[in-house]
């Protein structure tokens, strides 16, 4: 069989030296892992991993000194070290073989062949190598058939997948994250071998859990990688309320739509519309506390009632679990979730602009990405229905724009401050001040009055002599 040169392909200086320093010290060095795969499968990659039979760290520091690269972060315990060069994020580490215990995805480390650190690897389209070496430069070393995995779309193991998932389980997840990255399948053994080891993911940390499943989400078609990760039983084992979406339920003939398929039929439909995580984040978590608000009525059928409301408190608790920012990013998730059924009620109802206003003052900066999500949950098998509603969609967007430019009132602020009532009426903060404050607002957002300053003075003064206050400090 043809051997496969890839020399034409490492031109970037890294290649060079790194091959330098090889002819120099008579040393052996590789590029491996995911450079390689990525760089046959033509997609770009900033990460280049080099395997030295030898000491990584003394390579890495020699080719550090060639580039005049003057930081090189050295992780002694793991014999790695790694620069940035230009564009790359370049690692060295030694050659190695492996062993590992049944409580522990850490293995013990001996040093070992190009032949044992390949066996290593996770899946045979990682485990592909190109030399460095001056005699065989760019040579594609390649013993578990990688290569032909790559042509066939298989996500497969270089050694039997029970022990490469029972070792390290976190190799579960990356099976369906490349999966779902590449549109790969997976080989039945593997999944098989998945199934079999899906409660060992009890051993993997929270955070690189969820590393994985963001990966996931942030793909071109997610719901791949959750399917796949019901049917191994991996979601069951961190994510017990999606699952719980799961199921139809039947009475009198009358059944409500599969929640945990309609949920990722919403994060497909958002996918080709943003790359924002956290709007994804959205979509998968904008039914979740479906299965807490159903209820059968005997005349309309299923309900679902308050499960927007249920799901915005739902969310920091999943949020908190799975170890995602607790920060402003789960807010906006949580706005989203709050909010997601606002719009979807105005295309099936009468449009004010006293509705739209509400909807604006809600959403604030976030009305464009309420939109997109509400968007993507129009989902029925009947085309002609989905046609009709999103026409009607646009018809709510484009009142939205018109009221927003007539009203300006997305993140308004009452035009009268709290500040200015006590002076005006000579008072220390109390409640008055809240009640004087929302009745403007209320009265902004449903068109009474218009929203600027004399409009609102004139209006407190109303309402300020209907409680019996009166203006001391004209």
């Amino acid at each position: 069989m043809k051997t496969l040169n890839l020399s034409d392909k490492l031109k970037h200086p890294v290649f060079k030296v790194a091959a330098q320093i090889c002819r120099e010290n008579n040393t052996e060095a590789y590029v491996i892992g995911g450079f390689v795969r990525d760089l046959l499968l033509e997609r770009p990659s900033k990460d280049i991993d080099i395997v030295v039979v030898g000491n990584g760290v003394d390579y890495a520091k020699k080719c550090a000194e060639t580039l005049r690269v003057k930081k090189v972060s050295i992780f002694k315990t793991y014999g790695t070290a790694q620069f940035n060069y230009k564009d790359l994020d370049v690692e060295f580490v030694g050659a190695r073989k492996e062993s590992y215990t049944e409580d522990s995805r850490n293995p013990s480390v001996k040093a070992g062949t190009l032949q044992d650190d390949q066996l290593r690897r996770d899946f045979t389209i990682n485990a592909l190598a190109i030399s460095l070496n001056p005699d065989n430069f760019g040579e594609l070393i390649d013993p578990f058939n990688g290569l032909k995995d790559l042509e066939d779309g298989i996500i497969r193991t270089p050694i039997a997948p029970i022990t490469t998932y029972s070792d390290d389980p976190l190799r579960m997840l990356r099976a369906i994250r490349f999966a779902t990255q590449l549109e790969f399948k997976i080989e039945i053994a593997s999944l098989e071998a998945i199934l079999a080891n899906a409660e060992r993911l009890k051993i993997i940390t929270q955070e690189r859990i969820t590393d994985e499943l963001n990966k996931i989400i942030l793909s071109r078609e997610p719901s791949r990688g959750f399917k796949l990760l019901d049917s191994t039983k991996l979601l069951h084992q961190f994510f017990p309320e999606m699952i719980a979406l799961k199921g139809v339920d039947t009475v009198n003939g009358k059944s409500h739509k599969d929640n945990f398929y309609h949920t990722l039929e919403v994060l497909d439909n958002i996918a080709p519309n943003t790359k924002d995580l956290w709007l994804r984040w959205a979509a998968i978590l904008h039914d979740i506390a479906k299965p807490n608000t159903k209820r059968f009525d005997q005349v309309v059928g299923w309900t679902f009632h308050g499960h927007e409301d249920f799901g915005a408190r739902l969310t920091p608790k999943i949020f908190k679990r799975l170890k995602l920012p607790l920060d402003s990013k789960m807010k906006y998730v949580q706005k989203l979730v709050r909010l997601h059924l606002r719009p979807i009620a105005l295309v099936k109802g009468h449009v004010t602009d006293s509705a739209i206003r509400r909807l604006l003052f809600e959403a604030g900066d976030d009305i464009e990405d309420l939109m997109t999500l509400c968007n993507a949950d129009v989902t029925s098998k009947n085309e002609m229905k989905v046609v009709k509603f999103r026409k009607n969609f646009e018809l709510v967007a484009q009142k939205l724009k018109d009221v927003e430019e007539k009203d300006r009132v997305r993140n308004f602020q009452p035009p009268i401050s709290g500040e200015l009532i006590m002076e005006l009426f000579q008072i220390g903060p109390c409640a008055e001040i809240g009640t004087l404050k929302t009745k403007i607002k209320d009265a902004i957002l449903e068109g009474i009055i218009e929203n600027e300053y004399d409009a609102a003075y004139r209006y407190l003064m109303e309402i300020a002599e209907e409680i019996g206050m009166k203006v001391v400090n004209l």
